[in-house]
């Protein structure tokens, strides 16, 4: 037991000498706080503290007891401080036969005497052997105010029988107006007085000489009378009339010393009397006293009060003082009995638990009350949980759960889910999202509240529990009563025998705790005998992926907190285990969720184009959303079934561009937009998820991000080639008609005037084609144009090459045409193109002159407005 005191020191006592039952005042420092700390008085090795009374940390009142030892130390002991030292020691005065020559130990408080010299009686009191005026000088009081001489000597006194006594004082009080004479005066006296002092009882020797030579004398001559007498006890002797003498004056002392010696004997009598009557009264009105105290809870009164008779009247054989300490025993064990059931009651604060069991400890209560306040506690919390289940199956969800009432130590902290409060990922919808109810965030499904109710209930139960088993273990609970007594170390031993028990009491806990959880979220997973005791929840509602993060959040703080105890990560591993089971429940949820909420979106397209060829389908966060919330929920999950994560991941996006490609076939205006929106898909919605998962040290997501290119690149491919068959076909199959129209013949055909019609029909239909895909979005119009002109080139180069001979005037007709298309197109050949060309020029007659460059100059000049679209741009064809 720690002692946050100084031990007790005497320094003083008073008076230093007397009989047994003189009653002494002891002074000193930190003697107690109270008569509650005082548990120890001894004075010459004699237990006063039954006569003790406290009065102050530096005074204790007692009567002193009859010791063996004649002289001894003053021992104090407090519970605060300890056993305490003494620099003083009393002297015990034994009780002998008082003769005529011999010392009275009787303390006479006033007596009359007749004095001689002034012939008149006079009664002195020890008081008043105190001098009036020890100067011996005439007192002549200043007007010095009384208050100004405090502050000038604080702490002082001008009484010269005080500890703090101030000559200085005294002078300035009483001799203000004394001359400087009669100053020396008294500092004569008080010298006189000093050798008088110092001579002692020498000098009283010295004065009564004569008297002891005048007895001597008289001794002697007594001494030869006799010798000459030569008889003994013979009547009218001298031997028998100095027996007479001696008779008479012998009685004539006890006459004197009579009223004396009565008060003495009477004294020592009625001290003895009230000593031993405190005893008796304090026995019996304890029975009264104990059961006053329990009714008032003052539990340490009556420990102390019962210490006190045991060892006054334990081993009593007195009949009567035997009867009233069985009445004592009675009410001690009833006392027992009360504590007890107050230990077992719950709920309980770990507080009062402890209280409780160190009374039990003092009180030498019957086996182990600490165990057994520990299994009760187990008990109880096991059935608070199972209850909690109880009552949400019961769909009677209430306020009034048992543990809700209950505040321990003050806890005033919030429920688990107030603590987490409700994140960013409750809010799953955005304006294309389904239709949720106005009040659904508010609604918390039953399955979070009883794992947040859950949840609390072992937060708030299982820390005092385990605090208790702690202080159990460390011999905490016993006050210095039970270290004294052995309990401490029994109480270790006992700790150590079942270390294992309480292992298996914090394994079922958890596990309870974790198969109630199950029941509720994943009751697959539990054994089929359990699922009737932990299960029921098949009428509720599945819970969506947001509801389920907040319970692994609010199950992580559990597991949290108890990790903060120091309890070892063996009992805590099938929580783990929890959190990773609901990890993976929650994703494969939220895939599953989210796949249908992508199966919805088609009916969300309005076709609407911004400035940058997008709808806002594509803007949408549900594409990203779901990789967000796997990246959150899984930053630390390096164990997930990753196949079936990748298999869902892309068959989500697959069913999305799946749905996107059925929508967009029945326009070329929305294929154009499914285009689009497909490249902002691969250039900016994938590199943006690819970078979250570099960003949180994501591994194994290259190939989702890889296959989920993959995919959308197909699908465009797919949705380029029927856009590009369905523009580029009209335009090349309206070549061959035009140019044969009107029964052309290359063979014979008069100078070409300029390029034809069909010609600038087809360039009018590519100028179409260019304003459409611009419209929509600039950055397809090279990838589209190049491939459309790429039809076309080759569609020439076959209709060229198709021709048997040209005369001169037609294949100047053809070069024209051939030259015209190229040139006016230029900015949007590719490699494939330019081959086409170059093949259909080739088939043709080599002719060069003026005529086919004025020409192409008119050709240029009468188009120069429609062709300005064919002018090059910083857009660089898209390589397919």
């Amino acid at each position: 037991m720690s002692r946050g005191r100084p031990p007790p020191l005497v320094t003083g006592i008073s008076p230093k000498e007397g009989a047994a039952w003189t009653k002494v005042t002891i002074r000193g420092e930190n003697l107690g706080t109270g008569s509650a700390d005082l548990i120890g008085l001894s004075i010459c090795g004699h237990n006063c503290l039954l006569t003790a009374e406290w009065m102050s940390a530096s005074k204790i009142v007692c009567r002193v007891g009859p010791a063996k030892d004649d002289k001894g130390e003053i021992i104090v002991t407090t519970k605060s401080g300890g056993l305490g030292t003494s620099t003083v020691s009393f002297k015990l005065l034994k009780p002998e036969r008082i003769g005529i020559l011999e010392q009275s130990a009787v303390w006479v408080d006033e007596f009359n005497y007749y004095d001689m010299r002034t012939d008149r009686n006079k009664g002195l009191s020890p008081l008043s052997l105190r001098p009036n005026n020890p100067l011996g000088i005439e007192i002549d009081k200043g007007n010095f105010p009384l208050k100004d001489i405090e502050v000038t000597f604080p702490g002082m006194s001008g009484d010269f029988t005080s500890e703090n006594f101030s000559a200085t004082w005294y002078l300035i009080e009483n001799h203000a107006g004394s001359s400087f004479e009669q100053l020396k005066l008294a500092a004569s006296n008080l010298k006189k007085q000093a050798n008088k002092k110092n001579e002692g009882s020498l000098a009283y020797v010295k004065g009564g000489l004569s008297t002891f030579f005048e007895a001597q004398d008289a001794l002697a001559a007594i001494h030869q009378r006799q010798d000459s007498d030569g008889t003994e006890r013979v009547e009218g002797s001298m031997t028998q009339r100095l027996e007479v003498i001696l008779n008479r004056a012998s009685d004539t002392a006890d006459t004197l010393f009579q009223e004396v010696l009565g008060r003495k004997d009477k004294a020592d009598s009625t001290r003895n009397a009230l000593n031993v009557l405190q005893r008796f009264k304090f026995l019996f009105n304890l029975p009264l006293n104990i059961e006053r105290n329990i009714q008032k809870g003052d539990y340490d009164v009556v420990i102390n009060d019962y210490e006190k008779a045991k060892s006054l009247f334990g081993n009593t054989e007195v009949p009567v003082f035997k009867k009233v300490y069985a009445e004592v025993e009675t009410r001690i064990r009833a006392l027992r009995s009360l504590l007890l059931e107050k230990l077992l009651q719950t709920p309980s604060t770990l507080h009062d638990q402890k209280r409780y069991i160190r009374y039990l400890s003092d009180l030498h209560a019957p086996g182990d009350p600490a165990w057994q306040c520990i299994y009760a506690q187990h008990k109880w919390i096991l059935q608070l949980m199972q209850d909690c289940r109880d009552e949400f199956i019961g769909g009677q969800r209430g306020n009034n759960l048992r543990v809700g009432a209950l505040d321990l130590e003050g806890d005033t902290r919030p429920s688990a889910l107030s603590r987490l409060g409700h994140t960013s990922s409750l809010k799953r919808g955005g304006s294309l999202q389904m239709t949720r109810p106005s009040n659904w965030r508010f609604e918390t499904p039953q399955q979070v509240q009883f794992v947040e109710k859950l949840s609390d209930v072992v937060i708030g139960q299982l820390p005092n529990f385990w605090k208790l088993w702690i202080s159990y273990v460390n011999g905490s609970l016993f006050s210095e009563t039970g270290e004294k007594s052995g309990q401490v170390e029994k109480s270790k031993k006992n700790a150590r025998q079942r270390q294992s028990d309480f292992k298996k009491m914090i394994e079922e806990v958890t596990h309870r705790l974790v198969k109630l959880v199950r029941g509720a979220l994943l009751a697959t997973t539990l054994p089929q005998g359990e699922q009737s005791l932990y299960g029921g929840w098949q009428n509720k509602t599945e819970l969506p992926g947001a509801w389920i993060t907040q319970i692994i959040h609010i199950v992580r703080a559990c597991y949290e907190a108890l990790s903060a105890l120091e309890i070892p990560n063996d009992l805590l591993q099938v929580i783990q285990d929890l959190l990773l089971d609901l990890r993976v429940h929650c994703l494969m949820v939220t895939l599953l969720h989210t796949t249908d909420d992508v199966r919805c979106l088609a009916e969300k397209e309005d076709w609407v184009v911004d400035n940058e060829g997008l709808t806002r389908l594509v803007r949408m966060r549900h594409i990203s959303a779901f990789l967000f919330f796997y990246i959150s929920t899984s930053i630390q999950l390096q164990q997930v079934r990753v196949v079936y994560l990748l298999l869902a991941f892309v068959w989500m996006f697959s069913c999305l561009l799946f749905l996107l490609s059925r929508l967009s076939l029945s326009s070329e205006q929305r294929l154009l937009i499914v285009l689009s929106n497909c490249h902002y898909l691969e250039r900016h919605t994938f590199l943006n998820l690819a970078h979250h998962f570099e960003k949180h040290g994501l591994t194994g997501t290259e190939k989702i991000t890889r296959m989920s290119i993959v995919a959308v690149r197909e699908l465009d491919e797919k949705l380029f080639d029927a856009y590009i068959e369905r523009r580029a076909d009209p335009i090349a199959g309206s070549l061959e008609p035009g140019i044969y129209a009107g029964y052309f013949d290359w063979r014979d055909c008069p100078p070409p005037t300029g390029v034809r019609s069909y010609l600038k029909e087809a360039l009018v239909n590519i100028i179409t084609v260019h304003a459409e895909v611009f419209t929509i979005s600039k950055d397809l119009v090279p990838c589209v144009l190049s491939k459309i002109l790429a039809t076309v080139a080759d569609e020439m180069c076959r209709l060229m090459q198709c021709v048997s001979s040209f005369s001169k005037n037609g294949a100047l007709q053809a070069r024209l045409e051939l030259c015209a298309l190229r040139d006016a197109i230029a900015a949007y050949l590719n490699a494939e193109s330019n081959a086409s060309f170059k093949m259909a020029l080739d088939a043709l007659p080599q002719l060069y002159g003026a005529l086919l460059e004025e020409l192409l100059n008119k050709f240029k000049s009468s188009m120069r407005l429609q062709l300005t679209c064919f002018q090059p741009t910083c857009i660089q064809p898209v390589k397919r």
